[in-house]
């Protein structure tokens, strides 16, 4: 084969593995940035919501006091504080499967190497986190609707009017898990496929 020929084989055959590497350092950029948003977006809902305890905390202090020491009552007050409670929980769920904090029963991960504990991960978060979340969301839907469809208000006198945004945090809980659910899934993907971090991400103290 000439050296012409030889040339005129590989140049086009060097140019589409250039083209396909270049589409795969795009692709995985995108993976990135997509993990790096996802995860910038739950750590600040997670540190605003942190703060919502002391309020919560504040507002518990207030009620005991004006019960017992003012024989005064709010039932306002004391709904509030089941607002608060379920925003903690429901809007920091998705902030602590980011920071891995919840339960699980590790006796044979936590001696896992890396790329096993990303492989349980991946096989978790799509098999189990995301259709649960799925399944969350769709069945929760109507029952919102419905809240809203009538600005669903409380049963109590002088409690709060607004039990059909209470009610949204069954949707918006879902949607964010499934986000960070997302996000989880291909950081063990990443992992997996060498191009990762060898250890999951960790982050230092809420405050």
């Amino acid at each position: 084969m000439s050296p012409v020929s030889v040339r005129l084989y590989y140049i086009p055959l060097l140019n589409l593995c250039r083209s396909h590497y270049l589409q795969i350092t795009w692709s995985m950029a995108v993976v990135v940035a997509a993990i790096g948003l996802i995860d910038r977006l739950t750590e600040i809902i997670g540190r605003v919501i942190s703060w919502l305890t002391l309020v919560m905390v504040f507002l518990v202090v207030t009620v005991v006091v004006m019960r017992y020491f003012l024989e005064m009552g709010s039932i306002a007050l004391q709904e509030l504080v089941t607002y608060i409670h379920a925003m903690v929980f429901m809007l920091g769920i998705a902030f602590t499967l980011k920071r891995g904090g919840h339960v699980r029963v590790d006796i044979f991960y936590r001696d896992f190497p890396a790329q096993r504990k990303a492989l349980v991960d991946l096989l978790g978060g799509l098999f189990f986190l995301i259709p649960v979340t799925l399944l969350i969301f769709v069945t929760s839907w109507d029952y919102v609707a419905a809240s809203w469809a009538i600005t669903e208000t409380s049963a109590e006198n002088n409690g709060l009017p607004f039990i059909y945004l209470l009610k949204t945090l069954m949707l918006i809980m879902p949607g964010m898990l499934l986000l960070q659910g997302i996000a989880e899934v291909l950081k063990s993907g990443l992992i997996l496929s060498g191009r990762g971090p060898t250890e999951h991400e960790t982050v230092g103290p809420i405050l």
